[in-house]
This record gives structure tokens, C-alpha cells and sequence, in this order.
């Protein structure tokens, strides 16, 4: 199953190398950047998305990935309240703070919402002592949690993202953890719409602009240091065709605030404009039902064992095409998930995409007599 899915991952790979480039990309001012259809999973465009970059306070989207993943665990509790310390209550005070108090224990729900909608550096550490005991051990947290994720040009130095040399990221590492914290916690994942937030008597605004100028955006969060310059993880959701879709952007080192939000609104309005993601196959669809030989059954059913979604320019998906190519003769036995041939769709008579196809039933081999006349009539065919 693994290995099919780094596969079709790899055909997506393709298609949107081969099919993007018939749309030019936008300027977008900044250091690098990215665009991906969380839908399809595919990358529909970018400049420099490996060059490392310091990832300002997007490194607290990690510090809540293992936050909601400490709730989904039952490790913390969402009301649960617990203990601010002093190094939480100290950390850098003229950086973003939720103003936590050492006197007044505050809740988990209050700290996400102090993380993610008032990027407090403090609600950060309050958050990661409460998920991994201290500082310190959070950090190894986050670190092997990058490396599991596929993550491999990040380093995470502290759960706040204050400047260090051991802080730093890429905008494909970044879209690859919003696109986890979207499809794996969509309950917790609400709070980055959230517009503003009250803590000890003190409202602070959401700094993702983009809240109040698209209402399709809803999320994910900003960040900014002198070093960083101003950066941004956005997300929005669309219908578009007969699927809902999801763009992520990364904008990373612009020079502004009102750059950050120009740019990321930008890049996602050209996405969803330009592009259309469709459904080509549905999980366990069969796409053909060829013979198999030698089998307790005539037939196999194969196709796909995940819903099949590609993301292309608009008008091309009306023009694709699938071409079969089966590992003719099938013969049995033959395992539910067997490699039984490959899926080529095809635009104006040349391969735009490349998926493997799976056998969707297991078929056992038929009784010595059957064996023994389908091998008679191979032989002959």
C-alpha cells in the first residue's frame, strides 16, 4: 500500500511539471514560495521551495500539530488547565505575547487560541512544557516529528520560532505540515479562523488579513522577525467541479505585512483560477474486469485503492484520456493489491499522467482439473 502511494505521489509529481507549464506563474515577491493543491497533493507551482528560510512564529503551526496530536492521544485534555512557569511568563517580552500569568493557570484552549490566533511566544512555551514535560525534550519532539513527516530541510530550535541559527525550514516543508494539520485535525484546525481572541482582559486581532478580505480563506498563520521578514502559511477552500478543493500557499521574506497578504492572496487566486482538480476514479472503482487464468473466478476486478484526484489547467481534464496497460496473461493466485498493470491519461495523444493499477479482489487458484485446462489453453492461445 506504501509503495502505491509513493507511486501515484510520483505521478502527480509528473503531471504537474508537464501540464504547468502551459500556465506562466505569477511574480510573487518574495524569497520563495509555493503553491499546493491539498486536494490532489500536488504542487502546482513555486520558486526556490527548497532554499532554507527561518520560519519566524509559522514554526508554532509544529507546535500545534503536537498539541493536537498530545489531545487526539489523550495525553491533554482541551479544557484541561494547567500551570504557567516562569520561563513561559519570562520568554522574550517585546515579542508577541498572550500574557499568560504564573498566578493564573490557563487552559489548553486558551493556549492554542494564544498560539494560533495572538501568536503568544509565551503560550508557546506554556504549551510545550505541558505536551513534553520542558522546553527542551519539545524541541527533540518536533524535530523527529519534521523527519517522520518527510520534512528534510527543517531544524526546529524552540517552540516560538525566535531567532536562531538552528530555526530554519523550507516552503515545501512548510506546505507539507499545514497540509497534516488540515486533514488530520480539521476540529482544531478552526482556531486559525478564528478573527480575534480575548485573554486577561486583553483582545488581540488575528494577523492573517486575508480572514477579512477572502472569505474562502481559513487559515493557517503569519510570522515575522527582522531576519524573516514577513511570511505567511494561508489556506482556502473552493468548490470546483465535483470536489471541494484546498489550496495551501507559502509566502516567505516579503518585506511587509500588506506584501505578505497581497501576495498570498495572489498566488492562491491564481490557483484556483487557472487550475481545476477532478476525480478520475473513486476508491475500489474498477476500471476493468479482465480475465484471469487459472483462478477460482473468470474475471478480476482492478482499479484503484484510494479515490484518484489530479489537479490540471482548466480545459484540460475534458481532453484526457485513459489508456490501460495490463500485465497480460493474470494469472492466479492473485493478492487484493497486487500491481496488475499501469493507467496512462493521455491529452491530445501524448501521456500527461501515469498511475499504478491494483487488483481490488483477491482470486484464488482453481482446482487442479481448472489449472490444468487454462494452462492447456495458453498454450494454445
Amino acid at each position: 500500500m506504501k509503495k502505491m502511494l509513493a507511486a501515484l505521489a510520483t505521478s502527480v509529481l509528473l503531471l504537474s511539471s508537464a501540464v504547468a507549464q502551459t500556465i506562466p506563474a505569477p511574480t510573487i515577491a518574495a524569497k520563495s514560495w509555493l503553491l499546493l493543491d491539498a486536494t490532489s497533493g500536488q504542487l502546482i507551482a513555486a520558486q526556490d521551495p527548497n532554499m532554507r528560510v527561518e520560519p519566524a512564529s509559522l514554526t508554532k503551526i509544529m507546535t500545534a500539530y503536537l498539541t493536537f496530536e498530545a489531545l487526539r492521544d489523550k495525553k491533554l485534555d482541551i479544557n484541561q488547565k494547567v500551570n504557567v512557569s516562569v520561563r513561559a511568563w519570562k520568554v522574550d517580552s517585546s515579542s508577541s505575547k498572550m500574557f499568560i500569568d504564573p498566578a493564573v493557570p490557563v487552559s489548553i484552549n486558551d493556549l492554542l487560541h494564544g498560539l494560533m490566533v495572538q501568536s503568544g511566544n509565551d503560550a508557546a512555551v506554556a504549551l510545550a512544557e505541558a505536551v513534553a514535560g520542558d522546553e527542551a525534550t519539545f524541541v527533540t519532539l518536533m524535530n523527529r516529528e519534521a523527519k517522520r513527516l518527510g520534512m528534510t530541510n527543517t531544524r526546529f530550535a524552540n517552540p516560538h520560532g525566535l531567532p536562531s541559527p538552528d530555526n530554519y525550514t523550507t516552503a515545501r516543508d512548510l506546505s507539507i505540515l499545514a497540509k497534516h494539520v488540515i486533514q488530520e485535525f480539521p476540529q482544531y484546525y478552526k482556531i486559525d479562523s478564528v478573527k480575534s481572541y480575548t485573554y486577561n482582559k486583553i483582545t488581540q486581532q488575528n494577523r492573517n488579513r486575508l480572514l477579512w478580505l477572502d472569505p474562502t480563506v481559513d487559515g493557517m498563520k503569519t510570522g515575522h522577525t527582522e531576519s524573516a521578514g514577513y511570511c505567511m502559511v494561508a489556506s482556502a477552500k473552493r468548490p470546483s467541479g465535483n470536489v471541494e478543493r484546498r489550496l495551501i500557499s507559502v509566502v516567505m521574506g516579503t518585506n511587509s505585512d500588506a506584501t505578505r497578504t497581497a501576495e498570498s492572496q495572489k498566488l492562491l487566486n491564481w490557483g484556483f483560477q487557472n487550475f481545476d482538480t477532478v476525480k478520475l476514479y473513486s476508491k475500489g472503482q474498477a476500471v476493468d474486469t479482465p480475465q484471469i487464468w487459472k483462478g477460482a473466478k473468470n474475471n478480476i476486478k482492478i482499479g484503484f485503492r484510494q479515490d484518484v484526484l489530479v489537479t490540471v489547467p482548466k480545459g484540460v481534464a475534458a481532453k484526457m484520456k485513459p489508456q490501460l496497460e495490463r500485465k497480460d496473461p493474470l494469472v492466479a493466485p492473485v493478492p487484493e493489491g497486487a500491481n496488475v498493470g499501469k493507467l496512462k491519461m493521455v491529452v491530445d495523444g501524448k501521456p500527461m499522467l501515469e498511475l499504478p493499477v491494483v487488483a481490488l479482489e483477491t482470486v484464488e487458484q482453481a482446482s487442479i482439473f481448472g489449472r490444468a485446462w487454462d494452462s492447456m489453453r495458453l498454450w494454445l492461445k
